[in-house]
């Protein structure tokens, strides 16, 4: 997480180590564990939702495409098959701006090669003087550091539900950070995961990415770059590469999001409904675990331990391991007209974006936030607050797409 140096403020203390074993052995077991089932946000609902176009051209909508979706593509000259053959690296900025309402991303079997992968970029949303100044007071003093553990390997046995997000932008491949969630309407079969909109979606200034797909617990056994100089696919993508046929993000984001965040960091979340590269089963039915959403967005002072898992990748991380940080959270605000954000003492950097922030509600463990949002200093971490309006989001996913 990269910006400009906010102003200091009085920081809070390190926390014990009790909650965070808490949460963490939690996690452990939640992560392991197959199939099975405060303040409140801005209540608007409503979203940006796209289908996309799939492996052969044609999505699960009558007649192959969404209603009015294969038109659409026509008038802008997508062709889908040229598309899959290279044709997706023509980011030509005035379609790219004003295709923000179509989210095309057809499989393209094997181009997400472990080299590939190795080589995206940090997908880094910075705050700024600016934004960090306009709190009107609602802001609690700068979080202590808290220094990013790395996960117990392999991942699949520790945090199953934990993966890494690529996708293509005009600037290359980036990477985010990610998580398989429980489907409310499918149970045992979630194609559901969770990340941040920055990670989707290039906010008020651009559209939908390209190429987006989820590998769950990436680079399972955490080997190093030398260990993994002539990886396999199966080695990188234990339970494979999973494509997203559909994306969903905030409407907030995509109007107001921006490269520090902007407006839209408050609502910077996003639901991807995916399908595997290779193979028929679920996602959850495949890695064997999945979270529920925590979605009664409890104030800061409510809760006693967050954490945030991610692969960060920015130095002095490489993006190969799994991290994680512990801390109780405080209030971060932007603007008084917005709702306020959590924030933790966590020193991961870029790559950790759109990671889980996970909290225990009566013993089981529950996604409550995703990371947005971070200092130049790397010393803390931002997240939305997930009320109504997210949870809209994620039933109009569900509902409609759940069982494609």
């Amino acid at each position: 997480m990269r910006s400009t140096p906010v102003s200091a403020a009085p920081r809070r203390g390190r926390r014990t180590a009790l909650a965070a074993a808490g949460l963490v052995a939690a996690l452990t077991l939640t992560a392991t564990a197959c199939g099975g089932s405060e303040d409140e946000a801005d209540t608007k609902p409503g979203g940006g939702t796209s289908q996309a176009a799939d492996a052969d051209g044609t999505g699960g909508g009558e007649g192959g495409l969404a209603a009015g979706l294969a038109d659409r593509l026509k008038e802008q000259g997508i062709d889908v098959d040229k598309w899959k053959n290279g044709g997706w690296k023509n980011w030509d900025e005035d379609k790219w701006l004003s295709e923000a309402k179509d989210f095309v991303n057809p499989v393209i079997e094997g181009l997400w090669q472990p080299d590939r992968m190795k080589s995206a970029k940090e997908a880094d949303k910075t705050v700024t003087t600016k934004d960090a100044a306009a709190d009107q007071g609602a802001t609690d003093p700068e979080p202590a550091p808290v220094e990013a553990v790395a996960e117990k390997k392999p991942y699949h046995e520790n945090a199953a539900p934990v993966g890494k997000v690529f996708f293509d932008s005009p600037e290359g491949s980036m990477v985010c950070s990610g998580t398989v969630i429980k489907d409310v309407n499918h149970p045992g079969k979630s194609n559901l995961v969770w990340t941040a909109g920055h990670c989707v979606h290039a906010g008020g200034s651009g559209g939908w990415y390209r190429n987006i797909a989820f590998v769950p617990s990436y680079n399972d056994y955490g080997k190093s770059e030398a260990e993994l100089a002539n990886a396999t696919a199966t080695e990188m993508a234990p339970y494979g590469t999973w494509w997203a046929d559909w994306a969903s993000t905030s409407n907030q984001w995509i109007q107001g999001g921006s490269e520090s965040g902007g407006d839209g960091a408050a609502y910077d979340y996003s639901v991807l409904h995916v399908k595997p590269e290779q193979g028929s089963k679920s996602l959850e039915e495949t890695v064997g675990a999945a979270l529920e959403v925590d979605f009664s967005a409890p104030s800061a002072t409510e809760v006693s331990s967050m954490g945030a898992w991610g692969y960060p990748a920015a130095a002095p991380y490489n993006g190969l391991e799994m991290f994680k940080c512990v801390d109780r959270p405080g209030r971060l605000s932007l603007s008084p007209s917005l709702p306020t954000m959590y924030r933790i003492g966590c020193t991961m950097t870029g790559g950790s974006s759109g990671g889980g922030w996970f909290r225990v509600v009566d013993g089981e463990t529950k996604l409550v936030s995703n990371t947005s949002i971070g200092p130049l200093e790397n010393t803390w971490l931002a997240g939305p607050q997930l009320g109504r309006a997210a949870e809209a989001l994620y039933q109009d996913m569900s509902k409609t797409y759940g069982g494609q």
